[in-house]
């Protein structure tokens, strides 16, 4: 039988331990539900109610129901902007997985100069967003943009392309300057998971006559997005 005195004590160093337990992990969950659970719960909130400018800035909107989904789904720039939202989000995933890949296979075998000029590669994903869109901002430019000048003298266009107005060419350059920011990123991911592939494997699968692409589909790539 365990002592009354005992006892207190285990339950004490039980509860102080408990104590330590959820002061690490309060700042997480403070963190969760004031930066996503608040407004999460805000937004759809607001989507039940009418809101205008003014009854944004005073707080008090009155409360609609599910009127704002019917005229969404009755809203043709809606299914506008959610495929022009797909296109975005295909192209850039597609871009910088497979140019990401490249690099990352490129990089694979060391050589010199390798780890500097991977480090020059992360620089885009280091840079802050808005230091790469005014650089970009430049190169699109009608007047004055480099993409343009490179493109006329080149012979391929004839009169400078209004990448930052039209809609079309406004897509190709969102589209572009987000697979150059997201680039680094994969290529990280992909070299890392390269570099914890066996050497055997690669072996093996010559010996038994697989070739390039084969050992590329069966072996590189399925083992290096782990």
């Amino acid at each position: 039988m365990v002592a009354p005195g005992r006892e207190r004590a285990r339950r004490k160093a039980f509860r102080g331990t408990r104590l330590v337990q959820v002061s690490f992990v309060a700042p997480a969950v403070v963190y969760l539900v004031g930066l996503c659970a608040y407004p999460l719960f805000y937004n759809l909130k607001m989507s039940l109610e009418h809101v205008t400018v003014g009854s944004f800035l005073t707080g008090r909107a009155p409360f609609v129901g599910l009127e704002n989904y019917v005229d969404l789904w009755s809203d043709r720039l809606f299914f506008q902007s959610f495929a022009t939202m797909a296109i975005f989000t295909a192209l850039s995933i597609i871009g910088q997985m497979s140019i990401g890949m490249l690099l990352a296979l490129f990089f694979w075998r060391p050589f010199r100069l390798s780890t500097v000029l991977r480090a020059l590669l992360l620089v885009p994903w280091l840079l802050p967003l808005v230091v790469s869109a005014t650089v970009f901002q430049w190169l699109f430019d009608f007047d004055s943009g480099v993409v343009n000048f490179a493109l006329i003298h080149l012979g391929m266009i004839t009169s400078p392309l209004p990448w930052l107005t039209s809609p079309g060419y406004a897509l190709a350059a969102v589209v572009i300057t987000n697979i150059w920011v997201g680039i680094p990123f994969s290529m990280a991911v992909f070299y890392s998971g390269l570099q914890s592939l066996p050497r055997e494997l690669f072996e093996a699968a010559e010996l038994d006559g697989a070739g390039p692409l084969q050992r590329f589909f069966g072996i590189t790539l399925p083992f290096s997005a782990r």
